[in-house]
């Protein structure tokens, strides 16, 4: 008897147009993409963090399904991030992709996406500006700003709060490092600053020595624009150079992978402006919550004092694909209809502020400008200094002057007083 009510219910729901995740149903595949190897392999540990943060919190249960995840790894390479995601997605039959992590990898996964119609894609926390300014794909969804968003309000404040008023800039050679550099000379020049010079190093870059002695001594600071490996071992060898320039620091440069790294270099960060998609010590409820979230998922010695950006980034996603899940009952027929329609048009109430995404699948959220500071338990994070909210992918620049600028390069874009 109990079983005829079940199909009858089953059948109802379905004349109704209503879809329900099926009793017994499989697993839901969702295979993750993140930089395990190599320069960056702090951020992808703590990436991974956060996605199985937000699972803990849902019981590993999506769309009425158990969660089976399937690890993809990666060095930050495009070949590599495309090597793991045919894999993954070819080989291991996944239903969703949640990855890449950094900015190069973005792009090549946004171009594979568009080769596997039938998967959808959510960013990990990639940052070029590129991924979906340019071309994007139509089952790719970052609910995470680029680095240029994540630059808004930096170039205003270290103008007219720090008095910098010249500027040069080291960075990684490629596309996520280009666009955090838009985004500060976009602002900054338009404050009335100068950046005098641009340098830039390999990613994976083990000795500075060259580059710390090219860096200029008539500027007011030096912008930083390294993270993981690449960032400690250029702290440690400019402390070890004498090196006392006023600092500002790129998003992953003040981040909790550098932050809570080793040795006592990265202490030359305290005080050193920044900008980026969180604020440590932000007293918010929800994001304090999500810490205490993180921290309870995961022993001390597994983890960082707090999440990193790289862990609120798949933690977003996560909890987006989440949400339309439970909201479409699961339901990915019609090539992921239900699924993409809800992503597309999903307000998420996010830890570090509410997300939407424009008509390129790309988020508008909120940037906080921030300082490192040193807590009373000797631990470096990030202090709120301010908050700018609403900040699209064209940094509140009208459309057309935007797309004039040109894309973000090592030269570009120029340094002037309006855009």
């Amino acid at each position: 008897m109990k079983k005829n009510l079940v199909a009858v219910g089953t059948l109802l729901a379905v004349g109704m147009g209503l879809s329900t995740p099926s009793m017994g149903a499989d697993p839901l595949k969702i295979g993750v993409l993140a930089t395990l190897e190599g320069t960056y392999t702090a951020l992808g540990e703590d990436g991974v963090r956060g996605l199985k943060t937000a699972l803990a919190e849902i019981d590993n249960k999506i769309g009425g399904r158990e969660v089976e995840l399937v690890i993809g790894p990666t060095d930050a390479s495009p070949d590599s991030a495309v090597r793991a995601a045919r894999k993954i997605v070819e080989q291991d039959g996944v239903d969703i992709v949640i990855g890449p992590l950094s900015g190069s990898e973005g792009i090549a996964i946004r171009d594979y996406s568009k080769t596997q119609p039938d998967v959808t894609f959510l960013n990990g926390i990639s940052g070029a500006q590129e991924t979906t300014y340019v071309e994007p794909s139509e089952n790719f969804f970052r609910f995470n700003m680029d680095g240029a968003q994540w630059s808004a309000g930096l170039g205003d404040y270290i103008y007219n709060e720090k008095g910098y008023r010249s500027i040069a800039t080291i960075g990684e050679d490629y596309s996520f490092v280009y666009t955090q550099v838009f985004g500060l000379v976009t602002e900054f020049c338009a404050a009335g600053g100068e950046v005098t010079e641009r340098l830039w190093v390999p990613l994976g870059t083990k000795d500075f020595g060259s580059i710390i002695a090219a860096l200029p001594d008539d500027v007011d600071a030096i912008y930083l624009g390294l993270g993981g490996g690449d960032a400690v071992n250029f702290l440690n060898q400019y402390q070890q150079a004498g090196g006392d320039a006023q600092l500002i620091g790129g998003t992953i440069m003040v981040d909790g992978t550098v932050l809570n790294s080793k040795g006592s270099a990265k202490d030359a960060l305290i005080g050193t402006p920044a900008a980026g998609p969180q604020a440590d010590t932000w007293d918010d409820p929800k994001w304090q919550a999500y810490v205490k979230s993180y921290q309870d998922t995961f022993p001390p010695e597994e983890r960082f004092p707090s999440p990193s950006l790289l862990a609120t980034g798949y933690y977003n996603a996560t909890h987006a694909v989440s949400q339309c899940m439970d909201k479409i009952g699961g339901d990915l027929s019609d090539g992921h209809a239900g699924l993409r329609s809800c992503l597309s048009s999903l307000e998420l109430d996010a830890p570090n502020g509410k997300i939407t995404l424009d008509e390129n699948r790309q988020a508008i959220g909120t940037n906080f400008v921030s300082e490192v500071v040193e807590l009373d338990d000797g631990t470096l994070a990030t202090k709120l200094v301010s908050m700018k909210e609403g900040v699209n992918q064209t940094l509140g620049i009208s459309a057309e002057a935007f797309a004039e600028i040109g894309l973000p390069s090592r030269e570009s874009p120029e340094c002037k007083a309006s855009y």
